[in-house]
């Protein structure tokens, strides 16, 4: 899928889930109080380096570091890029 931002070297783009709204005991939480979330979608992958080739694909939801990567706003939406060091793992 390509959207405008197209990732360099082994960086890949990543959209983070919406946070809860409740908890599971009904409470609703207020923006300050909602935990940021560290599942997010691969919106996009650069083209990896001979070192470090990219793994992971548009589509797939990985856990990634709470730490890592830039946040920016791209037409309205809030994305991370990140270099695959930063992601732990994928989910099924």
């Amino acid at each position: 899928m390509s959207f405008g931002i197209k990732p360099l070297g082994d960086r890949i783009v990543i959209k983070r889930e919406e946070a809860e709204e409740k908890t599971e005991s009904g409470i609703i939480l207020t923006s300050q109080s909602k935990e940021k979330p560290q599942i997010a979608e691969v919106v996009a992958v650069g083209p990896g380096e001979k070192d470090h080739p990219v793994t992971v694909k548009p589509g797939d939801r990985v856990i990634f570091s709470q730490y890592g990567g830039l946040e920016i706003k791209y037409e309205g939406e809030q994305y991370i890029i990140l270099t695959q060091r930063d992601i732990y793992a994928t989910i099924d």
